[in-house]
């Protein structure tokens, strides 16, 4: 649900500003009106303000100011140069780079080259050594240079030995290791500051806005601010507001004022807050969507994971972050009801990990319990589908009733009924259609006269009362009949769309059973002492490549059906602003 607000107008006398800001940061219970961030963000000392939190905020990310970072890079790249250098020179084995210098003053040229093994020839050369099917080899003063220049590759003279390089990699450790400690012991001393000066920063930025969004009167000798309170923390600023004796008014938020959001719900529901707020919180005319959205998010994820050992493992992990984490412990609540949920709708379906619990022997007593096309085919309309295909589609021929119940309701509350009317006709048409198509077979006369007269009023609604506030009778009509189009054809997309559902979660099923006959394929092609590692390689890989492609699948989906075909059916507007209270 949403918090109720309540607007407060301040007036303070201009000396009297300053301290009052402070005893209201104090209380941190205001959301400060501010200005469009076009008015207000162009201010210099602001922009100043700004780019302070950002290179605060930048070095506390680093760990370290740029000097001792780009030392320590330094050290880095000459660490992986020496060893590139040790890798190449390693060819030539242990040598002098003085023994070769001094052949050089004695009129020696010596060239070094590589070739494939294959194509070397003694008379080329003095044959080094050989690796990964090259010959390294060395030339004196170019003899039969013009039998091998098309064969062989001149390479640079090496400038030291292997060994030599080694040492120098051993030494830049220990400067490697110098720079490491200089960065900890700057951490060791700086970042507790740094954390505090990014805290200040933080709250001179706040202040500063704040100050920004003030209006000055009477030729600046007052303050005028506006801001919101949740009604359960009103006491608190009035005894304050008393103590500081101001002048203020406490008003009840008007429809054109931008009231800020404070979600308040219960332990269940306020996990799946996050997911609202990945879309856009609900502003304040509006209800929360998040209790009515919440169980049908968690049903959808376990349909489209819909393998039972999938679900153990979700479970399990949030069981793991619960005991673990504390800090993270909501997300442990979430995993430990979407894993519950999707263990649940695995095992009613018969799978769990890739296994078809039909065709296990020990289960065949219960086998006919599982909601399986072998159990429980829908025949309709001539043709047969699958219990859970059909039961896709129900839910979602569910879910998008209550989303248009939802928007009616919500419509009521904030302008009244007769501005509902038009989608409360279409939701008991629709209603009133299922209804008939249900009994059809078993209707009676005033039954069915009953149906005609519900969908006759329904249907002068739906034509001539689009918009009540329209007065010109044939623009209604046309607003129903385009209404009515996009109606019929919006409501088949989405009722189509939960069909997913059901797909996702027969595909996972499927590739689970299909990387589990490969291993056993794989493993019994072998001895029964080295058959099984094939069979468990195959097993963890194929496993967690589908539970990856499964729960990817399980959050998107789920999310889709919710801000597409939830909201667009219940009218959600969004576009709510966070409360965030004027505080230290």
């Amino acid at each position: 649900m949403i918090t109720q607000m309540k607007k407060y107008t301040f007036l303070v006398f201009h000396r009297d500003y300053e301290p009052f800001l402070t005893q209201l940061r104090d209380l941190g219970v205001v959301h400060i009106t501010q200005k469009a961030a076009g008015l207000i963000e162009d201010d210099e000392q602001l922009q100043a303000a700004l780019q302070h939190e950002d290179e605060l905020r930048r070095l506390l990310k680093q760990g370290a100011p740029d000097q001792l970072l780009a030392e320590r890079a330094n050290i880095e790249q000459s660490i992986a140069d020496a060893k590139q250098a040790a890798s190449q020179a390693a060819v030539w084995g242990e040598f002098d780079p003085a023994r070769i210098q001094a052949l050089k003053e004695a009129g020696y040229t010596l060239r070094f080259f590589v070739c494939s093994t294959s194509a070397f020839q003694e008379e080329w050369g003095i044959k080094v050594s050989e690796k990964e099917g090259k010959t390294y080899f060395v030339n004196v003063n170019n003899e039969n240079y013009a039998d091998y220049e098309n064969y062989a590759t001149l390479l640079p003279s090496p400038e030291k030995s292997a060994a030599r390089y080694m040492q120098e990699v051993e030494h830049l450790k220990g400067l490697l290791a110098a720079a490491n400690a200089r960065i900890e012991a700057w951490q060791i001393a700086n970042i507790e500051d740094i954390k505090a000066q990014l805290k200040e920063a933080r709250q001179n930025i706040d202040w500063q806005r704040v100050t920004l969004s003030t209006d000055k009167l009477a030729e600046g000798s007052l303050c005028l601010f506006e801001g919101f309170c949740p009604i359960d923390k009103e006491p608190e600023l009035n005894a304050m507001l008393a103590a500081a004796e101001v002048y203020y008014e406490e008003t009840d938020p008007e429809k054109e004022d931008e009231v800020p959001i404070q979600l308040k719900n219960n332990f269940y529901t306020r996990l799946f807050e996050p997911i609202t707020r990945l879309y856009s919180l609900p502003n304040y005319a509006e209800i929360d969507p998040t209790p009515f959205f919440a169980p049908f998010f968690m049903l959808f994820f376990g349909l489209c994971l819909g393998d039972g050992g999938y679900g153990l493992l979700i479970l399990l992990a949030g069981i793991a972050v619960i005991l673990k984490a504390p800090k993270l412990k909501e997300w442990g609540w979430l995993g430990v009801f979407m894993g519950a949920t999707t263990m649940i709708v695995g095992i009613l379906t018969g799978m769990f990990f890739g296994i078809n619990l039909e065709e296990v022997a020990f289960l065949a007593p219960v086998k006919q319990y599982f909601i399986t096309e072998t159990n429980a085919t829908v025949h309709f309309m001539g043709g047969s589908y699958h219990p859970m295909m059909v039961f896709a589609i129900l839910i979602g021929i569910f879910q998008i009733l209550f989303a248009m119940g939802f928007k009616v309701v919500k419509i009521t509350l904030r302008d009244g009924f007769k501005y509902a009317a038009y989608d409360c006709a279409w939701l008991v048409a629709l209603v009133t259609l299922i209804v008939w198509a249900a009994t059809a077979s078993s209707l009676s006369t005033i039954g069915l006269y009953s149906i005609y007269a519900i969908l006759g009023i329904c249907a002068l609604f739906i034509l001539f009362y689009s918009n009540p506030d329209r007065k010109i009778l044939l623009v209604n009509i046309g607003g129903g009949l385009w209404g009515t189009y996009n109606m019929v054809s919006g409501l088949l997309g989405d009722v189509l769309s939960y069909i997913r559902l059901f797909a996702l979660g027969l595909a996972g099923g499927i590739l689970g059973n299909v990387f589990n006959a490969l291993a056993l394929q794989a493993g019994g092609a072998l001895p029964g002492w080295i058959g099984w590692l094939p069979t468990l390689l195959i097993m963890v890989f194929g496993h967690a490549l589908n539970f990856a492609l499964c729960l990817i699948s399980s959050v998107v989906h789920p999310m889709r059906l919710t801000f597409v075909e939830f909201y667009k059916n219940a009218g959600f507007e969004g576009g709510g602003k966070e409360y965030k209270p004027f505080k230290k």
